[in-house]
């Protein structure tokens, strides 16, 4: 389990865009994603810095807050 902060993810719109970068590299992957504190939770197989590139990648910056095998 991977749970980032992403500081610009403002709306659903938003969400959308993260739940398809996060499937773009790991399409069994579980995203919850809390809009109002800004949460991401992803349970994959990929690691971290994936995701995080991931997210970059569609205009996200985020930070790691915990990752757990």
């Amino acid at each position: 389990m991977i749970e980032l902060n992403v500081p610009d993810m403002t709306c659903n719109h938003c969400a959308n865009t993260i739940r398809q970068a996060v499937a773009g590299i790991d399409p069994s992957a579980a995203c919850e994603i809390d809009v109002g504190s800004k949460r991401v939770t992803v349970t994959s197989a990929a690691p971290p810095s994936d995701i995080i590139e991931a997210l970059e990648e569609a205009g996200y910056a985020s930070t790691l807050l915990r990752a757990q095998a």
